[in-house]
């Protein structure tokens, strides 16, 4: 897609990593900006908003990565065209937006931004510090090769009781990531829904702060 993501941006210090967060569908760039802070006191975060308006495949008034076909299955057209959007936002958009190239980029987020991180990650092996996956799972497409995370750390956290994207899809993508060794930390959360809760957050911080470089 040719038209440039629109994103929030709170810079950090010089040397900090850089944090870039996906929201969920029928979401926007406003809803996990906050988090960011929370995750790193010093990183510059960086919060961007899905290509797609949710409303014509019945996501509301927010935004979408993709068109969702159930399970763990996305619309192939819809998802390929907003991993070229994601990429290229990395790769020319957010550069430009800071001055600089990230030397520690973190890629992470909610749902399908959760998913489209990590997909993002499989898609350009070795590009990023780290991947967090919030209630995603492991998209089943034809660019997706779960072997590519190489040695890419993995963080993923999610809910027993999540009603959007089950526990069995989370459950079966970190038996896919496990099964190619990858360096893969997970949470479950007994009784949680399709949410963020402080003891997911806490995990995800700490996570963080054993992946990046301190500044």
């Amino acid at each position: 897609m040719s038209t440039p993501l629109q994103c929030l941006i709170e810079k950090g210090t010089e040397d900090a990593p850089v944090i870039l967060l996906l929201h969920g569908r029928g979401s926007d760039e406003r809803d996990l900006f906050p988090l960011g802070r929370e995750l790193h006191p010093t990183a510059t975060v960086v919060s961007v908003r899905a290509p797609f308006p949710g409303a014509p495949w019945g996501y509301g008034g927010g935004w979408a990565w993709y068109k969702f076909m159930g399970g763990t299955t996305p619309d192939p057209e819809s998802f390929a065209a907003g991993q070229e959007a994601l990429d290229a936002f990395v790769t020319d958009e957010l550069p430009e937006k800071l001055g600089h190239t990230p030397t520690q980029l973190v890629i992470g987020g909610f749902s399908q931004g959760g998913t489209s991180s990590l997909a993002h990650a499989l898609r350009n092996p070795g590009t990023v510090a780290g991947v967090m996956v919030f209630s995603g799972f492991l998209a089943d497409h034809p660019s997706i090769d779960v072997a590519r995370i190489g040695t890419t750390p993995v963080w993923w956290g999610h809910g027993t009781a999540d009603s959007a994207i089950g526990f069995d899809l989370a459950e079966a993508g970190w038996k896919s990531l496990t099964a190619v060794d990858a360096a893969l930390a997970t949470i479950t959360r007994p009784g949680m829904g399709h949410s963020i809760d402080a003891e997911e957050l806490k995990s995800a911080r700490e996570w963080l702060a054993g992946v990046v470089t301190a500044d």
